[in-house]
């Protein structure tokens, strides 16, 4: 049966759509705790061929490249907002969540696909490597504005960002040993290593020439230096992988690094990468719904299977391979609970299931099929419990500190100084004080105070009150010592 030709016109009113949609879902999603990823999908396969009929789409390749695009964004946007100082001291959990944690879970899982569906033992590892990632995109849409326990929110969000090429190299390893019977273990170890070693080689080198580009190069617009920086991501993904390094891995060192430079730019960059990043998981989830023919997943045979793996993925395969990762690591039994409940699968699964699919393998879009089940099982039911137990675990604190407005300094030209907010805790000596007593180092300012959502213009007789949010215009250089200045007179420096 011949595919309708759709106009130009009509594409372009059913892209509008379907963005409309998808930023009305998040409202839906924020005030019923639903993921996000879940409603973008939903809208997917609600335009598809099945139910209303209104876009036929199964194009294994288009999505695939969609998908790798949006993680690409996805991933600089989280990358950008982890700060340095956050996940120093938890490098090493993070390293083997990422990898050791990864492989066990891949491997679990596996055995049980292997007796639940049938799949040889190639085919069933293929399933696990698949599934065996946390998702980046879920993960920090989740801890999102929330207040978790620095040291385990830190250690999830380092792991969501740097487990993917685990998962991409077991993946691609399964297709090789089915695709060409040649390959060795010694190959796979070789191209890990190799992965591993390029991306962060060439995330680091292309993380400090982005550095570098935002302090000395003058452009006519700010907004230039927001498009130059992801430019900068799709270049670091495109050398990492045309050297045959991880390119995912690449572009999240690579933002850390500057996210974490003091730049005059910054607001700028993190505002349109944000904005962004809500496109692409829009655009990613809608073509990966679209993928999906929900008549397929409705099959009882497919359910009570994708059921299975999915209890035993949460169950048993997730946090066999947190306590195993983290042995003799400085957890508490609560935290390494909420760890493994944490796991949450998005994206990364359904776009690494679309390479069987353009490989052509055997069972391809059964996997895919089951694949996509499990995702939407793995949000539905720990993506909407994830904030209630880790209150329930005592890790929840209350909701991170924002600031209605944002406040900056734009220009085209690099300035030298920088508005930074710091909010006053109850512990600050400062409160009851006017401006005109408070000691600031020099060349210091406080340009503007939010009271309770409203912008106040300072003056030396304002007295400070607690919660109140300062900007403070200081010189770059100064921002360790105001950091320090602050830090012990009970301020607290905000995210932007």
């Amino acid at each position: 049966m011949p595919v309708p030709v759709i106009s130009t016109d009509v594409l372009i009113l059913l892209f509008g759509l379907l963005l409309v949609a998808g930023v009305m879902a998040t409202r839906i999603s924020t005030r019923f705790g639903l993921p996000a990823l879940i409603l973008f999908m939903g809208i997917g396969m609600i335009m598809g061929s099945d139910i209303t009929g209104l876009i036929f789409f199964d194009d294994s390749n288009l999505a695939q490249l969609i998908g790798v695009a949006a993680l690409i964004v996805i991933l600089f946007e989280g990358g950008l907002q982890t700060k340095w100082s956050s996940i120093r001291s938890v490098l090493a959990p993070s390293a083997s969540l990422a990898t050791l944690g990864v492989l066990i879970t891949t491997t679990v899982v596996a055995v049980a696909v292997r007796f639940v569906f049938g799949f040889d033992w190639i085919e069933s590892f293929l399933f696990g490597a698949i599934i065996g990632s946390t998702d980046a995109a879920a993960v920090f849409a989740a801890f999102k504005g929330k207040n978790i326990s620095p040291k385990v929110g830190a250690t999830l969000e380092a792991e969501s960002g740097t487990n993917d090429p685990m998962a991409m190299f077991l993946t691609i390893l399964a297709l090789d040993f089915m695709m060409k019977p040649d390959t060795t273990i010694w190959d796979g170890v070789w191209m890990f290593v190799l992965q591993i070693v390029v991306g962060a080689l060439i995330g680091f080198i292309l993380g400090q020439l982005s550095r570098l580009m935002l302090n000395y190069l003058r452009l006519d617009s700010s907004g230039l230096h927001a498009v130059l920086m992801i430019s900068m991501a799709f270049l670091t993904y495109g050398v990492t992988a045309y050297l045959l390094g991880s390119g995912l891995l690449a572009v999240y060192i690579a933002a850390m690094i500057v996210g974490n430079a003091d730049t005059a730019h910054e607001v700028t960059i993190v505002q349109f990468s944000e904005a962004l990043a809500w496109i692409m998981q829009i655009i990613m989830f809608v073509i990966l719904g679209l993928l999906v023919f929900p008549r397929q997943l409705i099959e009882p045979d497919l359910i009570w299977k994708g059921l299975l793996i999915s209890f035993v993925l949460m169950f048993l395969a997730r946090p066999i391979a947190v306590y195993l990762s983290t042995l003799g690591m400085a957890f508490t039994r609560k935290e390494k609970l909420f760890i493994s409940w944490a796991g949450l699968k998005g994206a990364v699964p359904i776009v690494l299931a679309t390479f069987p699919l353009i490989a052509g393998t055997e069972n391809s879009q059964l996997l895919f099929n089951a694949v996509f089940f499990v995702v939407v099982t793995s949000a539905l039911i720990q993506g909407t419990t994830l904030t209630p137990l880790a209150e329930k675990l005592g890790l929840l604190g209350p909701d991170k500190i924002r600031s209605p407005y944002t406040i900056a300094l734009v220009s085209s030209k690099q300035s030298q100084h920088k508005l930074v907010p710091y909010v006053v805790t109850s512990s600050s000596s400062m409160i009851g004080k006017t401006l005109a007593d408070i000691t600031l180092p020099p060349n210091t300012v406080v340009n503007a105070i939010v009271r309770n959502e409203y912008l106040i213009p300072p003056n030396g007789q304002t007295v400070i009150e607690e919660g109140d949010l300062l900007y403070v215009l200081a010189s770059m250089y100064r921002h360790d010592q105001l950091d320090q200045t602050f830090g012990e007179d009970g301020l607290d420096r905000v995210e932007l």
